[in-house]
């Protein structure tokens, strides 16, 4: 069984930055993503990183996220920076065995609880 908790949300001014933590028990070598969920809005995937390290963002977030694993603790990660009023969101990791996972909620069956960023302008 995989567990996730996230940490690391916080409110912040507009063109801040936030680094997200995701602690991962139970399993290393993992599918994993972050999703954000604004109020009143569907899920939405923002970053990738494959069991092999591969990532992949979204268009609308490319250059101002990083997402990273560490390995060695296990604790997954996205950097964010240059954040907006728009970002505000719960913010929630996710992971999957199976390959080739994509930015669509249904395709990860392991979620944390979220943890909230809240940006102000």
């Amino acid at each position: 069984q995989v567990q996730l908790v996230e940490s690391g949300g916080g409110s912040v001014q507009a063109g801040g930055s936030l680094r997200l933590s995701c602690a991962v028990y139970g399993y290393t070598y993992i599918n994993m993503a972050w999703f954000r969920q604004a109020p009143g809005k569907e899920r939405e995937g923002v970053a990738i990183i494959d069991s092999d390290g591969r990532t992949s963002y979204v268009d609308s977030v490319k250059g101002r996220r990083t997402i990273s694993k560490d390995n060695s603790k296990n604790i997954l990660y996205l950097e964010m920076n240059s954040l907006q009023a728009e970002d505000t969101a719960m913010y929630y990791c996710a992971a999957d065995f199976r390959s080739r996972r994509g930015f669509w909620p249904y395709e990860y069956n392991y979620w944390g609880q979220g943890t909230q960023v809240t940006v102000s302008s």
